[in-house]
């Protein structure tokens, strides 16, 4: 349910006072805004949502039945990254493009040492993920691709230069043979998971799989229509349920536990799986509104575009004609 902006507006600071510390109890993953639910239907009352891995008595308890006046609503989920991850023996052969464009897998070089209770096993893996749009490094004539930071950097071994391939090793890219680019940029903070591969072929287009040409940039905004062109799920739709998520990712051993602030909430299940990370948010238009960056089958989570490229110090690099509109993210 969609409800006034005017509303969402009156109930935001609230929901901001209580955030930080919901976040803090043993259990909860998330905090955002949306309809509260009971018995499986919709009040049309605006709730303060939590989420936790385990609806039980304990949970609930934690958190009050209002904050303020304002309702909560405790919601059992998990969310992970949205990055893949495989041995280097049990990779399998996926769809090579000739052109780099967004919607296409992409992965690291190297390999990287993953330990319990991330793997099975303690061993060397390798990470593939999303190319999800192209961009240029503001006042260079650069041509740069944009992924997640969880998907090229992985873990705290990573450092500028790190070669990237397409197909991902992941989908039976060769370490060598397929480099397309190298690591230039990467930020990882309270409202962004992302980062910047720099480009060593000539062979890209602006545009994403299936979708077509990229026109600029906007903001996300509840209830508009969404789409992603990812390396699993391919193209999927959705609807933008919030811009107001607060959530909780476990990126592995040396780096751990983030929380990303005022993300993008699609609730749509099945928008995105494993592998889809770095994937752009396209509404109708074919303006970037969000970088995918995880979440769970029932619904996935973006940062807000507009910070991904101030914090990287990018720009959209959109076909020639396109015509979008560059604006603000909210609270940027």
């Amino acid at each position: 349910m969609a409800y006034p902006d005017d509303e969402r507006a009156a109930v935001r600071p609230i929901k901001k006072l209580v955030e930080d510390d919901f976040l803090s109890r043993p259990g909860v993953v998330g905090v955002d805004l949306g309809e509260k639910v009971v018995g499986g239907l919709g009040t049309g009352e605006l709730a303060i949502v939590v989420y936790v891995r385990r609806k039980g008595a304990a949970a609930q308890f934690a958190i009050p039945s209002d904050v303020l006046g304002v309702p909560t609503d405790v919601v059992e989920d998990s969310f992970w990254p949205h990055h893949t991850i495989a041995s280097p023996e049990g990779v399998s052969g996926a769809e090579r493009h000739e052109l780099l464009l967004g919607g296409i897998g992409i992965g690291p070089s190297r390999a990287i040492r993953f330990v319990p209770p991330y793997v099975p096993v303690v061993d060397d893996y390798v990470v593939a993920g999303t190319l999800g749009a192209l961009v240029t490094p503001r006042r260079r004539q650069l041509t740069m691709a944009l992924t997640s930071f969880h998907v090229a950097c992985v873990d705290d071994a990573w450092a500028v230069g790190d070669p990237m391939v397409h197909p991902s090793r992941v989908d039976g890219g060769h370490p060598v043979h397929d480099r397309v680019g190298a690591l230039a940029r990467a930020a990882l903070s309270g409202r962004v998971d992302a980062a910047a591969i720099m480009l060593t072929t000539p062979r890209v287009r602006p545009e994403v799989v299936g979708l077509g040409a990229v026109t600029g940039q906007a903001n996300a905004r509840v209830g508009q229509r969404v789409r992603k062109r990812g390396r699993t799920t391919a193209v999927t739709e959705g609807v933008v349920a919030s811009t107001d998520a607060a959530i909780t990712l476990d990126f592995g051993v040396g780096i751990g536990v983030r929380t990303l602030h005022d993300q993008i909430r699609i609730e749509t299940p099945r928008f995105a799986d494993h592998g889809d990370s770095g994937a752009v948010l396209l509404d109708d238009t074919n303006r970037v509104v969000g970088l995918y960056c995880g979440g769970s089958p029932d619904r996935g989570f973006a940062n807000p575009i507009g910070p991904v490229l101030d914090q990287l110090d990018v720009d959209l690099l959109t076909a020639p004609g396109a015509r979008g509109t560059r604006t603000p993210a909210h609270g940027a």
